[in-house]
């Protein structure tokens, strides 16, 4: 009788403590939309390649094999400096690290180190595959994308790859560091993922569709995201956009705006 009582408790124990140890469900991503705050001019003829703030500077970098170029000068305003990357260059991502800049090159496999106040080139350094996005953490850490679901960490000194993290979604564009978060937009969408870039885990999307109906499909597509410093706000444009929009990501309950 003992026997009969005892092994049905134990099975039980033993059953509930298979179902304790489940894991949780996972988290899904936050849904996201974009609150615009303001409306800026952009140039139209740039392809934008890469889009970032030092300071109260916005540096754009511009693609397209014989028209790239990199630029500086103020939000909205005419440039106040400019240089042009000599053909075959097709110009992408850019990131400032205080006196230092690094630019991609797309199939080019060229990084270019500049003077960031200059904007003059230091040296170029080789990597192998494609350069699409580029960003630094504060710990001055790269943060490189190629197209793929991939991000690649890089020295910021030797552009030496120092690890990398998979994020589950391919194309993954132009980048935004902000602390150890990474915001990517995914190419020819209107859609941004912010990502953990410890972990690589997606914790929201965001729509940012609405900003703009592309009028050259598959080209005229969002790709510019600049964290605005000393805000929560960014400021967001595309390839060939006359204008660029300052904005806060936000859930869609609470957009208002256009």
């Amino acid at each position: 009788m003992r026997t009969r009582i005892v092994w049905p408790l134990v099975a039980a124990a033993v059953l509930g403590g298979c179902a304790g140890t489940q894991p949780p469900p996972p988290v899904q991503p936050e849904q996201l939309t974009v609150q615009v705050l303001g409306t800026l001019p952009h140039d139209s003829t740039a392809f934008t390649e890469g889009l970032e703030y030092s300071g109260t500077t916005l540096y754009e970098s511009r693609g397209l094999e014989g028209q790239s170029a990199l630029t500086a000068g103020p939000a909205g305003g005419a440039p106040t400096k400019e240089v042009t990357l000599p053909s075959p260059l097709f110009a992408e991502g850019i990131t400032v690290l205080g006196p230092k800049l690094w630019q991609l090159t797309w199939r080019d496999g060229i990084a270019i180190e500049r003077d960031s106040q200059t904007l003059a080139e230091l040296r170029r350094v080789r990597y192998d595959g494609e350069g699409w996005g580029l960003c630094h953490q504060p710990n001055g850490r790269l943060v490189m994308s190629n197209g793929s679901s991939t991000l690649t960490f890089r020295d910021p000194q030797t552009f030496a790859v120092t690890g990398s993290v998979e994020v589950g979604q391919d194309q993954l564009n132009e980048l935004e560091c902000v602390g150890d978060t990474v915001y990517a937009n995914v190419w020819q969408t209107g859609t941004i993922l912010r990502i953990d870039a410890n972990t690589g885990r997606i914790t929201a999307k965001i729509d940012a569709s609405k900003l703009r109906t592309p009028a050259r499909p598959g080209e005229d597509v969002l790709n510019g995201i600049a964290a605005i410093p000393g805000t929560d706000e960014f400021l967001l444009t595309g390839k060939l956009w006359p204008s660029s929009f300052r904005v806060k990501f936000v859930p869609e309950n609470q957009r208002t705006g256009t």
